[in-house]
């Protein structure tokens, strides 16, 4: 008579066992969740530290960048220059250069954008077409209703206008209709909207962009390349002809600088910065753009 009591007592047991073995199933993989959390946080808590330090270290080389650059006029403010420091276990290399090395799509003729464009592999005639949509889209437009220029990007179907005021930033090339965007990427090292003149420092300027002056030719863009001196910025002027123009030296007040950072874990960022020196505010200089690659290329 005892034995179905003795059955009934097994059942439990069997079901307490059974719940059991779930709990502790359900608390290993709690415990394998916040293993995986702990360490994630960890990573984060060190690549967050590493961003910091990296943003610190750029910030120093900007500092050191607009240290050289105060107390000229731009007559004689320095176009060029090159530094390296140790912080600590960290290396900060600063290698910068005056925007009046670049073309500045807000300001510069049309001779001397298609001039580059050509440079960089245009026909000719395409070139000249490319410059006037460039020189449009930075345009104010026509009094009155008609706009030709909006009615062509909206007859090419896209789905915004051109802005017909300044480039805000250089990587708006690659709105402007009709360029191809290979001939974008190939022009964007050269291009600028911080130049603040239609001119470019012939000592300071790419190769690509001595060639672009107009009535340029191979011969003349390698004994400049070959004589000039931004310590004696005049020292090429007789060399340009009609170029001259399009051309004038000294500093700017906008500079790039390239800065290249080793942290002490061995970890290299590089970073692409312009400055603008100020020369009666409250700061010495203001940041008109960053880019870094602590996240991966840019």
């Amino acid at each position: 008579m005892r034995r179905p009591e003795l059955k009934a007592a097994g059942d439990t047991d069997g079901f307490i066992l059974v719940a059991v073995l779930w709990i502790l199933a359900a608390l290993a993989a709690l415990a394998s969740v916040y293993a995986v959390y702990i360490g994630n946080t960890a990573m984060s808590a060190r690549l967050y530290g590493h961003r910091i330090q990296s943003e610190a270290l750029i910030t120093a080389g900007l500092e050191l960048t607009a240290f050289r650059l105060l107390g000229f006029d731009d007559a004689s403010r320095p176009s060029s220059g090159a530094f390296d420091v140790q912080i600590g276990g960290s290396h900060i290399g600063v290698d910068f250069h005056s925007e009046g090395a670049r073309i500045d799509l807000n300001l510069a003729q049309k001779s001397l954008l298609s001039g580059l464009l050509a440079g960089l592999g245009a026909k000719p005639g395409d070139a000249d077409s490319f410059a006037d949509r460039i020189i449009a889209w930075r345009t104010k437009p026509p009094p009155g209703n008609q706009n030709p220029e909006a009615g062509a990007y909206k007859d090419a179907g896209l789905n915004y206008r051109p802005r017909q005021a300044p480039f805000q930033n250089a990587a708006e090339l690659r709105l402007v209709l009709g360029l191809p965007p290979e001939l974008v990427d190939a022009a964007l090292p050269f291009v600028t909207v911080f130049n603040g003149r239609p001119e470019i420092d012939i000592n300071e300027a790419a190769p690509e962009v001595i060639a672009a002056l107009p009535h340029m030719n191979p011969g003349t863009a390698a004994d400049i390349l070959k004589r000039r001196d931004p310590q004696n910025p005049q020292a090429v002027l007789g060399l340009l002809g009609e170029a001259r123009t399009s051309v004038a030296v000294g500093g700017r007040k906008a500079a790039r600088a390239a800065i290249h950072i080793t942290l002490d874990t061995g970890r290299r960022v590089n970073a692409d910065v312009v400055i603008l020196i100020v020369d009666n505010g409250p700061e010495p200089y203001r940041v008109l753009a960053w880019r870094d690659d602590f996240d991966g290329p840019v």
